[in-house]
């Protein structure tokens, strides 16, 4: 979809589906709506099935990543791509990403640095079900079952007025369902790959059909957002406000839709190339997004990566995953140039693979992996896979079988939260609730990278 068209946008934006359901929690937020200046924007990637991050940020200074561990997924040293630091490589599939990370102080090679390379995050007693595992990361609270809302959800539940009309598209999901890191009583808005919402009739059937709010002389308004933006024609009922509230965001989030696309089709700036397929097709929406819309959080999924056989090794499965990964960061980093310091992407994964290779060419369910963090501000680097952090031998650290975690994935996004974002440190427990009894019990889990 690098360049969508209007019939095509609209179609593909599925807003029904459960993300528009409400609650009357609603009815007790009151915080601010955004600001002029609040600019700052965040995408997520959710890396679904548990990413190899042993094959991601190869430690090439462990003398047991070996062909004799990793017969058949073992990534040559000359094949590696080298991260300046005498320890850790990229795998070549990811070559794009050296685009941003590249600085004279990392490489030697001029650039703007802006890529965290992070090693060995998890959580404490980490979970080996894929389902489990997932929802711990969106929920931001490992192994608490009776937290229903999404971490990022909670984020903007926090710091803004999700009530406030101006809010109404300020996160979105790009994926056939729901993500549950954006789930929660307030309704954003969700994309999916289907045909079963469009506008009918031509433009002039769809503006009758959205209609205008009250204003003076026209008190009552027309069309949905007239039925929604006052009391009158509402049932005196115990939630009728709640029920206007809610038509209220609905009918700006496809106000907000209908003038993104009818700007034109999207082309993607500077020669930013998305990767082809439904991921490149999420992307290219996403920064569509970004530059058309109030939007200030957006998440979506790549799957496929629970590589329990047929890995591959520089070609294969694994490789083609981590090439669209990276290519979409080097398109993001293009495109959105004009936005680029106020935007923080970052990839997550329920956990990774064994650190020893199965007999089917794959990994098996294991612990700690990788997560990618860019943006303008970000301080380049890698981070948990140096000589200093990383003792020969760790590839087996924990069970005899897996890597062990050494940073707690809440950690950093407290990072992003606090020094991205400027939310708070007294919010963490609130966006991620016992957030701070986990960093009383483990301190070295929840040290701070200095990412940003």
């Amino acid at each position: 979809m690098t360049n969508p068209s209007r019939r095509q946008f609209i179609r593909r934006s599925g807003l029904f589906g459960g993300a528009l359901a409400f609650h009357p929690s609603l009815l007790n937020r009151s915080l601010h709506a955004a600001e002029p200046g609040d600019n700052k924007k965040l995408l997520f990637v959710f890396q679904r099935g548990g990413n190899d991050g042993i094959n991601t940020v190869i430690p090439r200074g462990d003398s047991e990543y070996s062909a004799a561990n990793r017969p058949s997924l073992y990534i040559p040293e000359g094949a590696g791509l080298d991260l300046g630091n005498g320890f850790a490589q990229l795998h070549p599939a990811l070559a794009p990403l050296m685009n941003l990370y590249h600085s004279t102080q990392l490489t030697g090679t001029a650039g703007p640095g802006n890529l965290a390379v992070i090693h060995r995050v998890g959580y404490a007693n980490q979970s080996r079900s894929h389902f489990d595992s997932q929802d711990y990361w969106e929920k931001g609270v490992p192994r608490d079952k009776s937290i229903k809302d999404g971490l990022f959800y909670r984020q903007l539940a926090s710091t803004k007025d999700l009530k406030a009309v101006e809010n109404a598209f300020i996160a979105a999901s790009i994926s056939g369902s729901q993500i549950d890191a954006l789930q929660g009583a307030h309704p954003f808005p969700n994309f999916k790959e289907a045909e079963d919402f469009t506008f009918l009739g031509d433009d002039a059937e769809s503006g009758k059909f959205l209609g205008e709010a009250p204003a003076a002389g026209k008190p009552r308004g027309k069309g949905l957002r007239g039925l929604y933006s006052g009391p009158g024609g509402l049932p005196n009922a115990r939630y009728a406000k709640l029920v206007r509230q809610t038509g209220q965001a609905m009918s700006t989030t496809l106000g907000t839709l209908k003038s993104a696309v009818d700007q034109g089709p999207y082309t993607p700036e500077n020669g930013a190339i998305y990767p082809n397929g439904s991921f490149g097709d999420k992307l290219t929406e996403a920064a569509m997004l970004m530059k058309r819309t109030p939007v200030r959080v957006v998440g979506l999924n790549i799957g496929s990566f629970d590589t329990h056989s047929r890995q591959g090794q520089q070609n294969g499965k694994h490789a083609d995953l981590l090439g669209d990964i990276a290519q979409g960061f080097e398109a993001l980093y293009l495109d959105l140039q004009d936005q680029w310091e106020d935007l923080i992407i970052v990839t997550m994964t329920e956990f990774g693979r064994t650190s020893k290779e199965n007999g089917g060419g794959g990994t098996d369910h294991a612990e700690a992996s990788t997560m990618f963090v860019a943006g303008g501000g970000v301080n380049g680097g890698v981070y948990n896979c140096d000589s200093a952090t990383w003792k020969d031998g760790d590839m087996f650290s924990k069970r005899g079988r897996y890597l062990a975690r050494r940073t707690d994935f809440r950690a950093v996004f407290a990072e992003i939260f606090t020094k991205h974002f400027g939310d708070d440190p007294g919010l963490l427990d609130t966006i991620m609730p016992g957030y701070s009894e986990a960093a009383d019990d483990i301190p070295s889990d929840f040290a701070s990278l200095g990412i940003l």
